[in-house]
């Protein structure tokens, strides 16, 4: 058994007090201007908005420029948050190189903040979206995003002052197994898709009794809808380390690396940074906080590609071999990266830690659903008003996210599919609103939650459509070891082709049933054990629809 140690906590404070000497110092009496700018707001200029304030205000001693990344809000984007030293703050949404100038002006006219402005635009010709901003979070409860869009996440210290890294002192505070057995009586399961209990993943590489052990945070996020990793790792990376260094240390590893997609750069910059910076401070490295724990931390990149997404998959790309996945067992905990005990933890699953290690355990456990507890982030895009990502607790329904959050259709549209959790999952009809997103299957057709996307279909979309575009990425996607998966996805695709094209037969519609069947039961990983939920959810809810096209 680890022995605790007592000086950790200590040493955090005084770290932390250091941090707030500091950020006093320097930001005293200035008035703060966040631009938030994410992989998101980027293609609506969001970097440029954040150029242009900082050659405005290069003359000027009383406010300071930070860059911190999206809150989520992705609809409203450009976003600026103009704070006061009085603490007043003030949100303009889809600010333009036009309302720079207004904003900064007003900031010199008695220091008060302008009103709220939505960007410089023409009269509208169509009813304008809902785009309000206090309801897309009035129905969201935030833990793990508390501080996206807040925090600068190029500053550590900021990071410190607000309470972070005290967490992790608390966990190298106590012994190895009591930090397991905290995360086990909280009910944290993973956040990838796949919802195995986080500590019980923990207590499989420690009972391997190999060395050396690895922890990995699986931050590939290749599938289409899902941008939920990429907003934590760019508006609050030191969160995701914080819970790194806590699972290194609860399963003795000694190493830890962060896998990210190839085309996440902002995430990757971000993420540099910060090691860095928790490096300086001996945060990670020999000896941290005094505890005798040892762990490093480092980035590597997948080359892109949905089946990069699949752990075993994964480690084989960071050796160098081919992006294809491993058989199991043996499970990565026995052996995994380099054959060694490796846990895998998605980003969202690794950024609850610092809260529940932080005494948040019991508001936790009080927030969700009796076997699935806490708040899963959402990614939410398509024909709502207010697209973006949102945090709410496990059981809420896919009316609340829709509606309450996302603020219904368009002006003037109707819903007519709904496509939830990416590729791998399934389509649903207007008539299953009130379905509680939960882990498992949503509903035996083989809609699953997930990752988390949830893609709004306008009513005029075709349900074959939907379907072939899915079953397609699924096929081009696939890494071609196993044959069902090789060979069963494109013929899948074949057969909607012929549907889509009018020249199907019922016989297509059976050769969709089993060969959705097939590829399920006999492919090697989850891309093509899951292919057909698309295909059997289409056949469940839009079977009418999907037999007209047969011309019978």
């Amino acid at each position: 058994m680890t022995e605790a140690h007592p000086d950790p906590l200590a040493r955090w404070s005084e770290l932390q007090l250091a941090a707030r000497q500091r950020l006093e110092a320097n930001t005293s009496g200035k008035t703060r201007i966040a631009v938030q700018v994410g992989h998101c707001s980027q293609a609506v200029g969001a970097a440029e908005i954040a150029d242009t304030l900082r050659d405005n205000m290069a003359a000027r001693s009383d406010a300071d420029l930070v860059v911190t990344g999206c809150d989520g809000a992705c609809f409203n984007a450009p976003q600026v948050i103009v704070t006061l030293p009085s603490g007043e703050a003030r949100r303009y949404g889809r600010v333009t190189r036009q309302d720079v100038g207004d904003i900064v002006d007003a900031l010199a006219l008695q220091g008060r903040a302008p009103r709220p402005c939505l960007g410089t635009k023409s009269e509208p010709t169509t009813p304008e979206p809902n785009r309000d901003v206090e309801s897309f979070f009035a129905a969201q409860r935030r833990l793990v995003m508390a501080q996206c869009g807040r925090n600068d996440p190029a500053n550590i210290e900021e990071y410190i002052a607000n309470g972070g890294y005290r967490g992790l002192a608390r966990a190298m505070a106590a012994a190895t197994e009591q930090v397991i057995e905290l995360v086990l009586e909280a009910g944290l399961l993973g956040r990838g898709g796949a919802y195995f209990p986080a500590a019980r993943k923990w207590q499989g590489a420690r009972s391997a009794n190999l060395t050396p052990r690895y922890i990995v945070a699986n931050a590939e996020e290749g599938e289409p809808g899902i941008f939920k990793d990429r907003h934590i790792m760019e508006g609050d990376p030191h969160r995701l380390l914080e819970g790194m260094i806590i699972a290194a240390y609860a399963v003795s590893a000694s190493s830890g690396y962060i896998y990210i997609n190839a085309e996440a750069n902002l995430s990757a910059q971000r993420m540099e940074t910060a090691i860095e910076q928790v490096r300086n401070l001996g945060l990670i490295g020999p000896d941290i906080l005094g505890s005798g724990f040892d762990v490093d931390i480092a980035i590597r990149r997948g080359a892109g590609g949905y089946v990069c997404g699949e752990e075993t998959t994964l480690l084989n790309t960071m050796q160098g071999d081919r992006r294809e996945p491993r058989l199991r067992p043996p499970f990565p905990t026995e052996s995994g990266l380099f054959h060694k005990p490796t846990v895998i933890n998605n980003v969202e699953t690794l950024v609850n830690l610092p809260f529940l290690l932080d005494g948040g355990a019991p508001t936790f456990g009080q927030i969700g659903l009796p076997s699935a507890k806490g708040t899963k982030l959402i990614c939410l895009s398509g024909l709502v008003q207010r697209p973006g990502l949102a945090e709410v607790p496990i059981g809420t329904t896919l009316r609340q996210i829709i509606y309450d959050i996302g603020g219904g259709p368009l002006p003037g549209r109707g819903i007519g599919i709904i496509a939830v959790g990416g590729p791998s999952s399934g389509v649903l009809p207007v008539s299953e609103l009130d379905t509680p997103l939960r882990p498992g299957m949503l509903h035996p057709s083989g809609v699953v939650m997930g990752a988390g996307g949830v893609t709004v279909l306008d009513e005029s979309v075709s349900v074959i459509d939907v379907v072939r575009r899915l079953a397609a990425y699924n096929a081009a996607e696939s890494c071609g070891k196993c044959t069902p998966c090789r060979e069963g996805t494109p013929r899948m695709v074949e057969a909607l082709d012929r549907l889509a094209s009018g020249h199907g037969s019922p016989n297509d519609l059976e050769e969709l049933r089993y060969l959705a069947e097939i590829v399920g039961a006999a492919s090697l990983c989850g891309l093509g054990q899951m292919s057909g939920g698309p295909i059997n959810s289409a056949l469940h809810f839009f079977g009418e629809e999907l037999a007209r096209l047969t011309g019978f």
